[in-house]
């Protein structure tokens, strides 16, 4: 038993691995502070622990396991940020050049200590991949070295591991210091922020609008569509002068003295004012029931209905029926007839009752259909984020080429096919817990291996001299926060909620997340700006990752 144990084989390798990863997840869900915990991080110490006890796994084996692991993880990352994936459009664009900064602040200080300090450049970009959490750039930093050289260096992902814990505490920290230095009052912020959503929201709003332009005349609504200033628009309904209402279709006749209940962003009002009069067009979308009409929540569940424009179904004269928006991964969308239906799609119908139940029908509306994975977009996704991580990409004026590698290539690709495979009928969609699922496994697999390869020179390492390596880690994620976080809101006047979601986003530490959710009850303001700047984040932290190594130690 002992000698299977501790002499490395394919089936030995695999049951330390599973050890590694149930003690990790395990101390993950009981070792807690407060509202800190280090989550799924306790695998990579579990793994350093019981490597430096003697534990040794098969070298293929943790290859596998680390580079299959990455790939899942960033793989599911971008596959669901793909859909809404759109992070240069208002104010995404001011968020993540702000991350482009901490991330070129970081690769500045970490310069900065190469020099002071005379410590190798490729283990100090394992220090700058645990001081900023992101795990994509230590694999590519380790595969940048490799293609130069030939060899691993055990040194990179030993200063990972040393640089990674404080960085946490760094990234809290950093964001308190914000607000202290700036006196910044939480309660003022969350006020100042409702006030800005409410005069920014991008959703779609309601607008009764009572037509009494001269020109008009009585039209259809093909012809109100070719008169209107605003193509971004869509009509639900007629209100009649006596109060009666009724659903529109092709052939409804209506004109001045008319009122129509439209949709349209909130950017389009003034123009819609050339029209007529309006009522609560400051409301939010509300409910459009009514006697006889009513509306309803329908999610596309068919296959064959993913990747179809909207107009295709003519849903008008087939069943005297009308779409007014499209909820998407939270975001609700105008439901114009160019609009491309994607699998999980949750459309608001309105219409008669049996109309829409016949509506129901024709877009699935069956949520256990939803429940079952589709692995063909996963595995060809993947197929072709490895092809394009191996492409050799030129760097202007320094005579070398980097790679995406397989972590950068596979993200790209996912975000890519996430976005515009429902476009080519390729099905996409899969529920939040199935990625959240794969997503999981993936980083937990690529920290076990990462441990038990890594754990054996750690503390000899960290004795001779590898402690100081935590100072520098905790350097290059102090002073890039804080200097930018000050510009941010002291500056730019971003509000405090998106500078602390901008800061844990450009450092890719989700184990943050619930310290600065508990800074507010009453809003999510930090994860969606996470969630904003994440992926571009990754991206940037990658090419970071290859970058400093390549140009530093070739």
């Amino acid at each position: 038993m002992a000698s299977f144990l501790f002499e490395p084989s394919i089936t030995q390798s695999l049951l330390w691995l599973t050890i590694v990863m149930t003690i990790g997840l395990w101390l993950g869900e009981k070792a807690k502070i407060k509202h800190f915990s280090l989550g799924v991080t306790w695998v990579l110490f579990v793994g350093i622990a019981l490597a430096s006890l003697g534990v040794k796994i098969d070298h293929s084996v943790a290859q596998f396991a680390k580079d299959f692991g990455l790939i899942l993880f960033v793989y599911s990352i971008g596959l669901q940020v793909g859909p809404s994936f759109s992070p240069f459009k208002k104010g995404g664009l001011q968020l993540n050049m702000l991350s482009a900064a901490i991330v070129l602040l970081g690769c500045v200080c970490t310069i900065i200590l190469h020099y002071v300090t005379g410590i190798d450049m490729s283990t100090l970009a394992g220090v700058m991949s645990g001081a900023t959490t992101s795990t994509p750039s230590l694999a590519a930093a380790q595969q940048a070295y490799f293609d130069i050289t030939g060899t691993s260096n055990p040194d990179i992902a030993t200063g990972y591991a040393v640089a990674y814990p404080l960085s946490i505490v760094g990234v809290i920290l950093a964001f308190e210091l914000v607000r202290r230095s700036c006196h910044i009052s939480l309660p003022e912020e969350e006020k100042r922020l409702k006030d800005e959503a409410a005069q920014s929201t991008e959703e779609p709003i309601c607008v009764d609008l009572t037509l009494n332009n001269p020109q008009l005349g009585t039209l259809t609504l093909a012809e109100f569509h070719r008169l209107c200033p605003v193509k971004e628009v869509v009509v639900s309904r007629v209100i009649r002068p006596d109060g009666s209402d009724e659903l529109i279709n092709d052939l409804t006749i209506f004109g001045n003295g008319d009122t129509i209940r439209v949709l349209t962003d909130r950017k389009h009002i003034d123009a819609l004012r050339l029209l007529g009069k309006m009522k609560d067009y400051d409301l939010r979308v509300q409910s459009e029931q009514s006697d006889h009409l009513i509306s309803r929540r329908i999610v596309v569940t068919k296959p064959e209905c993913n990747g179809k424009r909207l107009r295709s179904f003519n849903l008008r004269q087939q069943y005297h029926a009308t779409i007014t928006r499209i909820s998407r991964a939270g975001i609700d969308l105008l439901a114009t007839d160019d609009m491309i239906l994607q699998l999980g799609d949750r459309l608001m119908v309105v219409g008669d009752k049996n109309d829409v139940s016949r509506v129901a029908d024709t877009f699935g509306n069956e949520l256990k259909r939803l429940d079952v994975p589709h692995l063909l977009p996963v595995f060809f996704g993947i197929v072709l984020g490895i092809c394009v991580g191996l492409l050799p990409i030129p760097i202007p004026g320094v005579g070398q080429t980097f790679k995406l590698g397989l972590v950068g290539g596979s993200l790209i690709v996912a975000i890519l096919i996430g976005h515009y495979g429902p476009y080519y009928n390729m099905v996409t969609f899969s529920t939040t817990s199935a990625n959240m699922m794969l997503r999981q496994v993936g980083l937990t697999l690529f920290l076990a291996a990462l441990g038990l390869s890594v754990g054996e020179t750690f503390v000899p390492t960290l004795v001779n001299g590898g402690y100081l390596w935590i100072g520098y880690g905790f350097i290059i994620t102090i002073v890039p926060l804080y200097l930018v976080g000050l510009i941010a809101y002291k500056v730019l006047h971003v509000n405090y909620f998106n500078v602390v979601g901008l800061m844990i986003g450009s450092m890719t530490s989700a184990m943050a997340l619930p310290y600065a959710q508990s800074l507010s009850a009453d809003n999510n303001q930090a994860a969606v700006c996470y969630a904003t700047v994440y992926p571009f984040t990754t991206f940037l932290r990658v090419m970071a990752g290859q970058l400093v190594v390549l140009i530093f130690c070739s």
